[in-house]
């Protein structure tokens, strides 16, 4: 059975389908939307229905120019299917992980071996990174596809020396959907990695075969409408200089030279950027040294070169190489990383596919048992510290929530897994669970991996590690769950929604994004106390911004007004302040937030 993995492709589709399910199912429903980022283009994504306007994206009611639109048109078209749900918004950046999932497979079939790409979705779908850089709706993973499917066009017209009008025009469809889901990295990245791949192989004369004009003039016919449409409903107004200045020169020049306003992201270390690598495809990394091994820099000069593994595994490394590049000079994310991580589940997929088929005495076969032995030491090291923490921790008391016993570190919050950092051995009691299903996970799966590999039994080894990651990412996604009050506000949409009445205002204290979720669920318009920053800033420029900002004198007329407000707040003293204006009744409780209202 495991020797004919991936040469049938229904087979093979299926078990990859179920393998999606197995891990990114879950995720779809539960737990609900975060706020900041996750419920704000998912609310964005809503608004394109209210409104009706495809073009324009709106985030709470205020223009919201700094992103390309593709991402957006997928969650509304979900929204739309299927109705306003936690699944349906995630739905199509789910969808696009399977698609990555299934084009990994043919590219493998194609220019590597079945069993190549069966391994190098495998890589993909039971990895660290690709699975936390979707849990909030960013759309880094779609990059990759996009740049995937390129990459996989170009390679087809490199091969043939003379390529096909229709696969250039793909190439530059698909680098222009890029551009509509990413910005101008879209351009940049698979542009730079076809560069850097002829460059390497001495053929950069291959780039007047691929009908630059009417390519050039393809990739407009998909990219430009969009923003011509955009800076036409986008002029500049007021203190607002229009579309084109914020979107180009703010959210994509001065982004990348870490000048752009509002400073509302910080930047991850550069050695943890590129250490990071390993983690993100844990525990498939292990085998990223002998994988980075085989590349030739250098094609050589010889008849049928095109057609060589050796061809595309250089492109393969291409890929990752300047996504690393790119953002070396620049501010980054710990997720910037993803559009390149499926050109090296690639590389170790074939490498994997090797191994397996490699006899047991050889070099690549000692190669893989040495992997086996450090990767069982990582698990073993894994395994005693959640096993201790397990252990050690104690049962929370009753009264007491996850929130009273993190680590307060705000200055990291502007990282994506900023909130991470917050966790502290006493708090450990709340992951207990999760905690000893790691610990299991990672000393059974890598101890079988090691026991089988030293058999030659390889690709059973490979089933014993993406069971490994199984259990592993299912704990990853409980622990979420429990950590979500602190991440998220469902809990306060679900207790407003209860008592909501027409006319009554909900306010949130600070950023807007703070309590993004309860405008998600809720669908009603969330109004801001001293938060007119970051996000809504540039929006609320424009002289038709609807009024929702208040400042302290504003809002204590409102509070001792005749409607109904309520005030979403981490701030205890505010009760006694507003207490002055009208009596203050505290709705509910979650962490360090309050739901306030001045009425009973």
């Amino acid at each position: 059975m495991f020797r004919t993995v991936g040469q049938r492709t229904w087979p093979s589709l299926v078990i990859l389908l179920l393998l999606w399910l197995a891990v990114y199912g879950p995720g779809l429903f539960t737990p609900p939307l975060q706020d900041d980022v996750d419920a704000s283009h998912a609310d964005a994504g809503r608004e394109i229905l209210v409104r009706h306007d495809w073009v324009t994206l709106h985030e709470n009611s205020i223009r919201y120019l700094e992103k390309a639109p593709l991402p957006y048109w997928g969650v509304a078209l979900g929204l739309k299917l299927f109705g306003v749900h936690t699944w349906s918004a995630r739905l199509s950046l789910h969808l696009s992980v399977l698609a990555l999932a299934f084009f990994l497979y043919f590219f493998g079939r194609r220019f590597l071996t079945p069993q190549s790409g069966f391994w190098a979705a495998v890589v993909f779908l039971a990895s660290c990174g690709p699975y936390l850089f979707t849990r909030i709706l960013i759309p880094d993973v779609t990059v990759g596809l996009w740049i995937g499917i390129a990459l996989y066009l170009f390679l087809d017209g490199w091969q043939s020396e003379k390529p096909a009008l229709l696969s250039c025009w793909g190439v530059a469809a698909v680098v222009a959907l890029c551009v509509l889901t990413k910005g101008l990295i879209g351009v940049v990245f698979p542009c730079g990695i076809i560069f850097l791949f002829l460059l390497l192989a001495r053929d950069l004369r291959h780039l007047l075969k691929m009908h630059l004009l009417s390519s050039s003039l393809v990739f407009l016919l998909v990219a430009a409408p969009w923003h011509i449409l955009a800076a036409h409903q986008n002029p500049p107004a007021g203190q607002a200089k229009g579309f084109l200045w914020f979107y180009f020169v703010n959210e994509q020049f001065l982004r990348y030279l870490g000048k752009r306003y509002p400073v509302d992201y910080d930047t991850f270390p550069l050695y943890l950027f590129y250490g990071l690598i390993f983690l993100w495809l844990l525990p498939w990394s292990s085998f990223l040294p002998q994988a980075l091994a085989q590349i030739r820099l250098r094609l050589p000069r010889v008849a049928g070169v095109r057609r060589s593994t050796e061809a595309a595994l250089l492109l393969l490394v291409c890929w990752p190489a300047v996504v690393l590049l790119f953002f070396s000079f620049s501010t980054r994310q710990e997720y910037y990383l993803a559009p390149g991580l499926p050109g090296l589940a690639l590389l170790i997929g074939h490498w994997m596919a090797q191994e397996a088929e490699a006899p047991i005495g050889s070099p690549m076969a000692r190669s893989g048992r040495r992997s086996a032995t450090v990767l069982l030491v990582a698990g073993l090291f894994i395994a005693a510290i959640t096993g201790t923490l397990a252990i050690t921790s104690h049962t929370p008391a009753p009264n007491l929530e996850l929130f009273d016993l993190l680590k307060k570190n705000p200055n990291l919050y502007a990282l994506s897994l900023g909130h991470m950092l917050d966790l502290s051995g006493e708090a450990m009691g709340f992951f207990r669970g999760p905690l000893i299903g790691t610990a299991f996970a990672f000393l059974s799966g890598t101890f079988l991996n090691w026991f089988l590999r030293r058999r030659g039994r390889v690709q059973a080894a490979n089933w014993a590690l993406a069971a490994m990651m199984l259990v592993f990412i299912e704990c990853a996604h409980i622990s979420l769950g429990v950590f979500y009050p602190i991440l998220g506000s469902q809990q306060f949409a679900v207790a407003l929604k209860a008592r909501l009445q027409p006319g009554d205002k909900i306010f949130m204290d600070g950023e807007y994004a703070n309590a993004s979720s309860v405008r998600f669920y809720t669908g009603q318009q969330i109004y801001v106390l001293n938060g007119r920053v970051n996000g809504l800033w540039y929006g609320s420029l424009f002289p038709d911004s609807p009024p929702i900002f208040s400042d302290d004198a504003q809002f204590a007329q409102l509070w001792a007004g005749p409607t109904r407000i309520y005030l979403i707040t981490r701030d205890e003293n505010k009760k006694a302040t507003l207490a002055s204006a009208a009596p203050v009744y505290v709705l509910t409780k979650s962490a360090d937030r309050y739901i306030l209202s001045n009425r009973p």
